[in-house]
């Protein structure tokens, strides 16, 4: 069963809010056979704990809300 966008952009409201206090935020950019494609943005983008956040916080958020899920990744 593929993800839903409307699941990946729940997830990432959910997710918003953590990012925004530290003056960032993220944009779905596509999912594309189950992978989310995101885009840090503010203070996020070139953050050296970027990877961190994706996978401690992003990824995991995203798994509960999309079991399918299979990665996630930024892009530019």
């Amino acid at each position: 069963m593929a993800i839903e966008t409307k699941n990946v952009t729940e997830a990432l409201d959910q997710i918003r809010p953590i990012l925004q206090r530290d003056g960032g935020d993220i944009e779905l950019v596509d999912v594309v056979d189950d992978v989310v494609r995101v885009r840090l943005q503010g203070h996020c983008a070139g953050c050296p704990g970027a990877r961190m956040t994706l996978t401690h916080v992003v990824q995991q958020i995203l798994a509960q809300a999309c079991p399918d899920l299979k990665g996630v990744e930024a892009v530019e």
